[in-house]
């Protein structure tokens, strides 16, 4: 009784005042959540037009550092965070014309797939080699992102922020699917293989085969691209073709380029007449074909004949034929359409964009944004149509493939052009909508990733910039300014032969979505069985 009453009278000799361990509490709570949002930071450094591309690896040690061990509430709380911290930065071009709001909208809704990643990691974290299940389950992640809602956005894949890095061969191995995965590997490898140094140094004991694990997850993905490095060439295949790409300029950035279209028309017509002037005087070489950007001729040539005169006069004038970007209207269907021009027989191939943007070229939920508000439902009037088969233009026996502005951000719509016959690829954009915003470099690098991916020269004609050339290998050869107008003349090597990627497709990323869910079943009976043993 003596001891009970001392403890009640004389409570400060058995405790510290609580107050400042409270704060102290609450403030190391707050270091994993600041850590998972700098970590998304430092994801989204490493993206064009940074060549930053090494901080991938410390972002996925520092997300695997505060995910390990967390229960899942917890882990669903950091994941956002992270998913914030990488999205907000990356995606405010969206915000450049239409304000914040659907920009905010887009990265709520896209940070719920990092989260419930993050989940996924927390759980595998201590399974034996769990950074190959957590990389994995990054991949799935991105493979449901780039699916749904509304047929996926891919932006802000991990591959596409390597165009500048010492991995990127890996994608001639399996696509973006195996690039970001070795990437995210690497980077929770670090994690791991730090955090067992730590835990050697306190004494306590490391296994060799998770020591050994740790040291691969680390190796294996840069041995591999240093491996894959032979499937890169830039070697031409079945020949040559000298291309030219028109860059016409438009009078102002932002949409208002919508109202002027005849002066966008006019624009890319007055370049191609001036390259045209420069051949007949020696200074450019003839090109075998021109190839015009995404909405260089937003007037309908089949509906208007002086569109069509000022593109036939163009293609007259350079005496090859001409790859026009125009919006054409047919069965009462919207078309974002390229339409090949020959000098004498007119237009005679065309390609309907596919993948068309939600938001942009269609709005899903209309009654729902037009509520919220009604400029957004003005902006986009009439719906596009998606076009329904692969676009390979043959041009006088080369082949080449086409994938519209956002289509190359999707595997599928790239990879199908080449698996059609295409011996080069060309992204004709439109980013004129987006100002000067890293939203132009993003898709620039998205394109050197497929010219690895698929072993093609890739051509990047865009109405405001930055068009460019890039070579098999993912080398930029040539590139023009933002809002001038320019043209570019280049010899480029046409290739017939296949990369694993290109052979396997959707393959290797089913395999990783089974590693995934592989991880998960094991975290998910080892739980159980846990249980089960402490309630016995």
């Amino acid at each position: 009784m003596t001891v009970t009453a001392t403890s009640v009278d004389q409570p400060d000799q058995l405790q510290p005042s609580p107050a400042p361990r409270v704060r102290g509490g609450r403030m190391l709570r707050l270091v994993p959540a600041a850590a998972s949002a700098l970590c998304g930071v430092l994801l989204y450094v490493s993206f064009p037009p940074r060549t930053l591309w090494w901080l991938a690896l410390p972002a996925f040690a520092g997300f695997g550092w505060v995910l390990r061990g967390r229960s899942w509430k917890a882990a669903l709380g950091l994941g956002y965070l992270f998913g914030l911290g990488f999205l907000l930065p990356l995606l405010v071009w969206t915000s450049v014309e239409v304000g914040p709001l659907p920009w905010v909208a887009l990265v709520v809704i896209e940070a719920i797939f990092v989260a419930l990643v993050g989940v996924g990691v927390a759980a595998v974290s201590k399974l034996p080699a769990w950074p190959v299940w957590a990389a994995a389950l990054w991949t799935a992640g991105e493979a449901v992102r780039a699916r749904v809602p509304f047929s996926g956005f891919p932006w802000g894949k991990v591959a596409f922020g390597q165009a500048d890095g010492v991995f990127l061969p890996l994608a001639a191995v399996g696509g973006t699917p195996v690039l970001g995965f070795a990437v995210v590997l690497c980077g929770f490898g670090l994690y791991e293989a730090v955090r067992l140094i730590v835990e050697r140094r306190r004494g306590g004991v490391v296994r060799r085969a998770t020591a050994a694990a740790a040291l691969l997850g680390v190796a294996v993905p840069v041995v591999g691209a240093v491996a894959a490095r032979g499937l890169v060439s830039d070697k031409a295949e079945d020949g040559t073709a000298t291309v030219a790409l028109i860059q016409g300029n438009v009078p102002r950035a932002g949409l208002e380029f919508n109202a002027q279209r005849r002066a966008v028309l006019d624009y890319h017509a007055r370049e191609t007449h001036k390259l045209a002037a420069d051949v007949r005087a020696g200074k450019a070489a003839k090109p075998d074909y021109v190839l015009w950007p995404e909405n260089s001729s937003d007037i309908d040539p089949f509906e208007y004949p002086d569109g069509a005169a000022v593109i036939e006069q163009a293609a007259k004038d350079i005496g090859v034929p001409v790859s026009v970007g125009s919006v054409v209207e047919r069965d009462g269907k919207l078309l974002n359409e390229q339409i090949l021009w020959d000098p004498v027989k007119g237009p005679t191939q065309t390609y309907d964009k596919r993948q068309i943007q939600p938001f942009g070229e269609y709005l899903p939920l209309r009654s729902l944004v037009g509520a919220i508000n009604k400029s957004w439902t003005e902006m986009a009037r009439q719906d596009f149509s998606r076009g329904g088969k692969p676009g390979v233009f043959d041009i006088d026996g080369a082949k080449v493939g086409l994938a519209t502005c956002y289509e190359a951000a999707f595997d599928w719509a790239v990879r199908d052009t080449v698996t059609h016959g295409a011996e080069m690829i060309s992204v004709p954009s439109n980013n004129a909508t987006f100002d000067r915003s890293e939203m132009t470099y993003q898709q620039l690098a998205m394109s050197r990733i497929r010219a690895v991916e698929h072993s093609r020269t890739v051509t990047v004609p865009v109405t405001s910039g930055v068009s460019a050339v890039i070579m098999p290998d993912g080398r930029i050869t040539q590139k023009t300014g933002m809002f001038v107008p320019a043209y570019l003349v280049q010899k480029v090597p046409l290739r017939t032969s296949s990369t694993p990627a290109t052979e396997l497709g959707i393959l290797p990323e089913i395999a990783l979505v089974l590693v995934a869910a592989g991880g998960i079943g094991w975290a998910v009976g080892s739980g159980l069985r846990a249980r089960r043993a402490g309630d016995a």
